[in-house]
Protein backbone atom coordinates (compact mmCIF):
# COMPACT_ATOMS: atom_id res chain seq x y z
CA UNK A 1 0.00 0.00 0.00
CA UNK A 2 1.38 3.42 -0.94
CA UNK A 3 1.98 5.96 1.79
CA UNK A 4 0.50 9.42 1.50
CA UNK A 5 2.85 12.37 1.26
CA UNK A 6 1.81 13.45 4.75
CA UNK A 7 2.55 10.01 6.23
CA UNK A 8 5.88 9.85 4.40
CA UNK A 9 6.78 13.31 5.74
CA UNK A 10 5.93 12.28 9.30
CA UNK A 11 7.99 9.10 8.97
CA UNK A 12 10.98 11.06 7.65
CA UNK A 13 10.63 13.61 10.45
CA UNK A 14 10.62 10.85 13.10
CA UNK A 15 13.70 9.24 11.53
CA UNK A 16 15.52 12.58 11.40
CA UNK A 17 14.65 13.36 15.04
CA UNK A 18 15.92 9.91 16.07
CA UNK A 19 19.21 10.56 14.23
CA UNK A 20 19.60 13.95 15.90
CA UNK A 21 19.10 12.44 19.36
CA UNK A 22 21.53 9.60 18.65
CA UNK A 23 24.32 11.69 17.13
CA UNK A 24 23.75 15.12 18.63
CA UNK A 25 24.22 16.61 15.16
CA UNK A 26 21.60 18.31 12.99
CA UNK A 27 19.76 16.05 10.58
CA UNK A 28 21.06 16.17 7.06
CA UNK A 29 19.51 15.04 3.84
CA UNK A 30 15.99 15.76 2.73
CA UNK A 31 14.68 17.32 5.96
CA UNK A 32 15.91 20.83 5.26
CA UNK A 33 14.60 23.64 3.11
CA UNK A 34 11.14 23.06 1.71
CA UNK A 35 10.68 19.74 3.54
CA UNK A 36 11.67 21.04 7.00
CA UNK A 37 8.76 21.23 9.44
CA UNK A 38 7.56 24.77 10.15
CA UNK A 39 5.01 26.23 12.54
CA UNK A 40 2.31 28.46 11.01
CA UNK A 41 1.31 31.76 12.61
CA UNK A 42 -2.19 32.00 14.13
CA UNK A 43 -3.45 33.82 11.01
CA UNK A 44 -2.06 31.16 8.67
CA UNK A 45 -3.25 28.38 11.01
CA UNK A 46 -6.84 29.40 10.18
CA UNK A 47 -6.19 28.10 6.66
CA UNK A 48 -3.65 25.26 7.02
CA UNK A 49 -4.21 24.10 10.60
CA UNK A 50 -2.05 24.61 13.67
CA UNK A 51 0.13 21.50 13.31
CA UNK A 52 3.76 21.68 12.18
CA UNK A 53 4.01 20.94 8.45
CA UNK A 54 6.70 20.96 5.77
CA UNK A 55 6.70 24.17 3.72
CA UNK A 56 5.60 22.21 0.67
CA UNK A 57 2.45 21.03 2.49
CA UNK A 58 1.70 24.59 3.67
CA UNK A 59 1.85 25.87 0.09
CA UNK A 60 -0.28 22.93 -1.09
CA UNK A 61 -2.95 23.62 1.55
CA UNK A 62 -3.00 27.34 0.69
CA UNK A 63 -3.51 26.45 -2.97
CA UNK A 64 -6.30 24.03 -2.01
CA UNK A 65 -7.95 26.87 -0.06
CA UNK A 66 -7.56 29.28 -3.00
CA UNK A 67 -9.10 26.79 -5.43
CA UNK A 68 -11.89 25.75 -3.05
CA UNK A 69 -12.97 29.37 -2.57
CA UNK A 70 -12.35 30.33 -6.24
CA UNK A 71 -9.95 33.14 -5.38
CA UNK A 72 -7.92 33.20 -8.59
CA UNK A 73 -8.69 36.15 -10.85
CA UNK A 74 -10.94 35.14 -13.75
CA UNK A 75 -8.96 37.06 -16.40
CA UNK A 76 -5.43 36.59 -15.03
CA UNK A 77 -5.15 33.25 -13.23
CA UNK A 78 -1.72 34.28 -11.89
CA UNK A 79 -3.41 36.84 -9.61
CA UNK A 80 -4.92 35.73 -6.31
CA UNK A 81 -7.78 37.86 -5.01
CA UNK A 82 -7.67 37.15 -1.31
CA UNK A 83 -10.61 36.99 1.04
CA UNK A 84 -10.35 38.31 4.62
CA UNK A 85 -8.29 35.33 5.83
CA UNK A 86 -5.74 35.61 3.00
CA UNK A 87 -5.64 39.41 3.21
CA UNK A 88 -4.29 39.06 6.78
CA UNK A 89 -1.47 36.88 5.45
CA UNK A 90 -0.69 38.81 2.27
CA UNK A 91 -1.13 42.28 3.77
CA UNK A 92 -3.25 43.30 0.78
CA UNK A 93 -6.24 42.03 -1.17
CA UNK A 94 -4.49 40.88 -4.35
CA UNK A 95 -1.08 39.28 -4.94
CA UNK A 96 0.52 37.39 -7.78
CA UNK A 97 1.16 33.68 -7.37
CA UNK A 98 4.88 34.41 -7.68
CA UNK A 99 4.97 36.64 -4.60
CA UNK A 100 2.69 34.41 -2.51
CA UNK A 101 5.59 32.40 -1.01
CA UNK A 102 7.30 35.60 0.14
CA UNK A 103 4.20 36.53 2.13
CA UNK A 104 3.78 32.98 3.47
CA UNK A 105 7.36 32.86 4.75
CA UNK A 106 6.63 35.79 7.08
CA UNK A 107 4.00 33.60 8.78
CA UNK A 108 6.16 30.48 9.17
CA UNK A 109 8.72 29.80 11.88
CA UNK A 110 11.20 26.94 11.93
CA UNK A 111 10.31 24.11 14.31
CA UNK A 112 12.26 24.43 17.55
CA UNK A 113 12.86 21.45 19.81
Amino acid sequence: MARTAEKRGKDETKAAEKTVKATGKPAGGARGGITAPVTPSPDLAEIVGKDDLPRSEVVKKVWDYIKKHDLQDAKDRRQINGDDALAKIFGKKSVSMFEMNKHLSAHLTAKKD
